[in-house]
């Protein structure tokens, strides 16, 4: 009896002492948002991620580096179920989205009939804008692979506030906060996303799982398609954006397919630099990682 009573005692000093711990956590956060995220997180991080299943690979500090960055890259191969993650407390935290937010544009302006298909066209509206391939009337398709700005702010505000904010909540999409004007809510950093949410946003989008039509989701997985050749197929879309600081955020997200297996990637960098060239330096950073873990090479 005597035994058994200090076992009962054991489990409920293990038990206070997570309580503690939980308590601890919980004082130093500030909003009840971030406490109920952080249980969510700590809930998937400890029952899906294990030893077996989740890496940090530390080496690709190297490629940041390299290109003068910081920031976080995270890749999932669907078909073992591996993550592997590089600065896991940046994939965690959210930024504006930039234009990576045209794949979500696209697929509610799709749906909601604002856009009828990739070749729909909206007009040039005459001004001169410092990218020349924006100044002219362009497809839907045309416009996602230059990132044309103009066109998806125009497609925003035929979707209109109350449609917009409809499927922002239904997908969670980020902190879902559009207010200001709705033809640049993700550019000025009113709309946030971390990481992790654009990695699952593409995740589903590839394996149609979004509530959207399948149609829909094939459109954009459609244009989404950069590179197809004979050793693999790369699907993304890149952002760049600024944040409160100035400092420079660049995205790329989406997925590399090799014998028919598609691997799940997010990239965010950043960079205090006012003279970053960030249009060359994501998709070069982005490729040494891919190809530091043999991808493109026919190794897959």
């Amino acid at each position: 009896m005597q035994r058994r009573r200090f076992k009962i005692i054991a489990i409920f000093k293990t038990i206070n002492n997570a309580l503690a711990f939980a308590i601890y956590i919980c004082a130093k956060l500030k909003t009840m948002r971030w406490i109920f995220g952080s249980f969510l997180f700590l809930t998937v991080l400890f029952q899906s991620c294990t030893v077996n299943n989740l890496s940090i690979d530390n080496d690709l500090k190297q490629y940041f580096e390299k290109y003068k960055a910081t920031g976080t890259f995270a890749l999932f191969d669907n078909a073992q179920g591996h993550f592997t993650i590089y600065d896991s407390a940046t994939y965690r935290k959210r930024f504006t989205p930039a234009s990576t937010f045209k794949i979500m544009n696209s697929l509610i302006g799709l749906e909601t009939g604002k856009i009828f298909d990739e070749k729909m066209i909206i007009k040039w509206d005459g001004i001169t804008r410092s990218r020349a391939e924006w100044n002219k009337d362009l497809t839907m398709e045309e416009a996602f692979k230059v990132s044309a700005v103009p066109y998806y702010q125009e497609v925003a505000r035929r979707i209109g506030r109350d449609t917009m904010q409809h499927w922002i909540d239904t997908i969670g999409y980020g902190n879902k906060n559009i207010s200001g004007p709705i033809d640049s809510f993700w550019l000025n950093n009113t709309l946030k996303i971390s990481p992790d949410e654009q990695l699952g946003l593409v995740k589903k989008l590839y394996f149609d799982q979004l509530p959207f039509q399948k149609r829909t989701q094939q459109v954009v997985r459609k244009v989404m398609l950069f590179e197809d050749n004979s050793l693999y197929k790369l699907s993304y879309k890149t952002g760049w954006g600024f944040d409160e600081n100035k400092n420079n955020i660049g995205w790329v997200v989406g997925w590399i397919e090799e014998n028919r297996r598609p691997y799940f990637f997010v990239l965010l960098l950043q960079s205090p630099d006012a003279n970053y060239d960030m249009m060359s330096n994501r998709m070069n950073l982005l490729k040494d990682i891919l190809k530091h873990y043999e991808f493109m090479q026919g190794k897959k």
